[in-house]
């Protein structure tokens, strides 16, 4: 029988408390009650027990048994869901798939792939301060400031290495991508712009001019 004290699991219901040391007081906020939420509709037999029997599970975040299947449980295709979506998510154990092959696998990017949707993020977690995925660039979006002081405390021949080992690490980058950076090394110091367009083999003016969009992927 429900008492009065039991309450249907809400955010705000399951927050934990402050003093999460405690076993005693720590987790949800007392007791909750269950609740349907939809019905799962077995409408045939399997015709084959292995693939759509032994190897279906749900997530491993609410299920312990789909740990069995490792990481990419939801690339067996029992699991994986009916609309494909965007993700850039690859590797890993039992990757069944082709990975997505040659993709670009982080974001931002200057391809324009994989493009961020601030309308898609799941709200904020209440808890001791709100976990949500915030975007660092609204609180800090100064880039140059301690890269320029750390420049003008290096010495000439570390200024020097550093302009050279930038040349060599971005190897056979496209031009636009240098000249980005060299943009970038410039905002920070001059010198520093100066020096790797000098290390690149580039001209710095054209860097500074340059206004084009990226090429298409």
């Amino acid at each position: 029988m429900k008492t009065n004290d039991e309450k249907r699991l809400t955010s705000e219901n399951g927050r934990p408390i402050a003093d999460n040391q405690n076993t005693q007081t720590a987790g949800h906020r007392g007791p909750v009650t269950l609740h349907d939420v939809g019905i799962l509709e077995l409408n045939r037999n399997p015709e084959n027990y292995f693939a759509e029997v032994e190897q279906a599970v749900c997530s491993h975040m609410v299920m312990r048994s789909a740990t069995v299947l490792e990481l990419n449980y939801n690339e067996i295709p029992v699991n994986r869901p009916r609309c494909p979506f965007h993700s850039y998510h690859r590797d890993g154990q039992m990757r069944t798939d082709g990975n997505q092959g040659r993709t670009l696998s982080y974001e931002p990017n200057s391809y324009g792939e994989w493009k961020d949707k601030p309308s898609a993020k799941e709200p904020s977690l209440a808890s001791m301060g709100d976990v949500y995925n915030y975007d660092e660039r609204e609180y800090d979006s100064d880039y140059y400031t301690q890269p320029g002081k750390l420049w003008r405390l290096m010495s000439k021949e570390d200024q020097q290495a550093t302009c050279e080992n930038t040349a060599r690490a971005m190897g056979d980058a496209e031009i636009f991508i240098k000249q980005r950076h060299i943009r970038n090394c410039y905002y920070a110091d001059p010198a520093y712009g100066e020096g790797v367009a000098k290390a690149l083999g580039l001209s710095l003016q054209d860097a500074l001019a340059e206004t084009t969009a990226p090429p298409e992927a």
